[in-house]
């Protein structure tokens, strides 16, 4: 029996609620710690930073180099085409594509994922390709191994979220809890009827399709309630985040100690 491809490891992962870590910071030892710490994933965020190719290239050796295996997957700035080409020329296990509004959102992002003359990316020897060595072979079957994130992140990814889980390609939902809140009026109102009542929505709609559904849970507290919704898999805690709170837990207690012996 043939080895299982790294892309249809990650879909299992997914399936059976995997843990990813939201990387931030464009360095290898970030990813490393992550698969020290046993996630399973990591999820590469180029929307919101300024990582550039070569940072996403080294991240991405990092975690093949990395104990456990770790899938990378990146979210690119926006579902161009031209950016999607250029992050899968260097070889990621997954895309998470921001703003997937509508069914013809999700088939531009599959569409931008294959080759003609199911899709419209264009032919390169990259790296994903072995620099050219394998790119008959890439082009012909491996690229198919790809897995596809469409995020959930307006109203209108909220209704349309029956047609984007049964768009073919689409492999995955994913809530973004912040932009969701923020368009729905509810910014940050984590509890609110509203943002609830969307996620509800997304899960239902996302599930009768036979898709999993994916959010992002910051804080380690959050994580339980994650879970009780119904999330399929979570990426849970940002380095960012966890740096600055980690931080500020240790100076005070620092300043607890010293307080208590004067």
């Amino acid at each position: 029996m043939s080895e299982e491809p790294e892309a249809r490891g990650l879909a299992d992962r997914l399936a059976d609620g995997a843990l990813g870590s939201w990387v931030s910071i464009g360095h290898p030892t970030v990813v490393e710690a992550a698969a020290r710490a046993g996630f399973a994933f990591v999820a590469v965020d180029t929307e919101h930073t300024t990582m550039s190719l070569e940072t996403v290239a080294g991240l991405v050796r990092a975690a093949e180099a990395a104990p456990g295996d770790p899938s990378v997957i990146v979210r690119p700035a926006w579902n161009d085409p031209v950016r999607i080409k250029r992050v899968l020329d260097i070889g990621v296990d997954g895309l998470m594509v921001p703003m997937i509004d509508t069914a013809e959102d999700a088939r531009a992002f599959v569409e931008a994922t294959r080759y003609p003359p199911e899709g419209v990316r264009g032919v390169a020897g990259g790296r994903a390709s072995g620099h050219g060595q394998s790119l008959v072979e890439y082009v012909d079957r491996d690229h198919d191994d790809l897995f596809r994130i469409a995020q959930i992140e307006t109203p209108g990814g909220v209704e349309n979220a029956g047609a984007i889980a049964a768009t073919d390609g689409v492999d995955s939902l994913f809530v973004g809890p912040a932009d969701l809140s923020a368009s729905l009026g509810v910014f940050a109102e984590w509890d609110s009827e509203e943002l609830s009542g969307a996620i509800e929505r997304v899960l239902e709609a996302s599930h009768s399709e036979g898709v999993p559904v994916g959010t992002l849970s910051v804080r380690a507290e959050d994580v339980p309630a994650a879970v009780e919704r119904g999330f399929d898999y979570l990426i849970a805690g940002k380095d960012t985040t966890t740096l600055i709170e980690g931080g500020e837990r240790i100076r005070e207690t620092y300043e607890r100690s010293r307080s208590e012996r004067e």
